[in-house]
């Protein structure tokens, strides 16, 4: 559902004044990418501009590479190509400094976001971020780690919707499918050591505490040593796992 402006769109580019509107949708992620537009004449109803208007707005989005136009409809264009996030990713798979460094500049976004989610979220949206959080605690409960991460995933998107900032919610959503592969991939290591399930919830609740209370400095602190901590973990479980594939080797030359 597209919300139109209060007074309707009439100015005397009119295409182009649908076009800018519409765009703006996009930057702030009321319309996020893989979205599709409802049809032409449901859509031009909604904005009450005439069909013809809102076709060459679409066509001037597509030429901005907004908009995708497929067999099926209407779609809101990725921020980044899909492939680059594949190449991302992989690369993070092959080289633990990678992934490490994708933490570190996880660090510094999801601290930004939560603080600003903070002090600029809506009621909204924090009821937004309690619903995600609800989620992240049943999923906890089942225990069944492909549930846990994708409510991960959900939850710390709905805190970059909170932001309000446009490029954090552009730039994480352009890395959309990266974050959601990293939580599972992360969440695979982490979930069989004992006791680490509960730390990450707890971390998350802290998180969750702050942005509902508006404690922008809380919910930036408690951001910032969720990320930190998970990667330490996974520097921790990697060198185990190296000294074991290390004493394994040594014990098989020995045979």
């Amino acid at each position: 559902m597209v919300h139109t402006a209060k007074d309707g769109i009439r100015p005397a580019k009119l295409p182009e004044a649908i076009a800018s509107f519409l765009e703006s949708l996009i930057l702030e992620g009321s319309l996020r990418p893989g979205d599709r537009l409802p049809p032409e004449r449901e859509l031009a109803l909604q904005l009450d501009v005439s069909r013809p208007s809102l076709r060459q707005a679409i066509a001037l989005l597509e030429g901005r590479c907004l908009l995708e136009i497929r067999r099926n409809g209407t779609f809101i264009a990725p921020i980044l190509d899909e492939t680059y996030g594949n190449h991302l990713y992989e690369m993070m798979l092959n080289d633990p400094d990678s992934t490490s460094d994708y933490l570190e500049f996880r660090s510094c976004t999801d601290s930004m976001a939560a603080f600003l989610a903070a002090n600029r979220g809506s009621e909204i949206d924090r009821e937004i971020i309690g619903n995600a959080f609800k989620a992240m605690e049943e999923a906890h409960q089942r225990a069944i780690p492909d549930e846990e991460a994708e409510a991960d995933t959900l939850f710390h998107r709905s805190i970059f919707e909170a932001s309000h900032n446009v490029v954090v919610l552009q730039i994480m959503g352009g890395l959309g499918g990266v974050l959601r592969k990293d939580i599972h991939h992360n969440r695979t290591k982490l979930y069989n050591r004992k006791g680490l399930r509960e730390i990450l919830l707890e971390q998350h609740r802290a998180i969750h505490d702050a942005i509902i209370k508006q404690d922008a400095a809380a919910a930036r602190a408690a951001a910032m040593a969720h990320v930190s901590f998970t990667r330490a973990a996974l520097t921790e479980i990697d060198r185990t796992d190296a000294r074991l594939e290390m004493a394994l080797r040594r014990f098989a030359e020995s045979e």
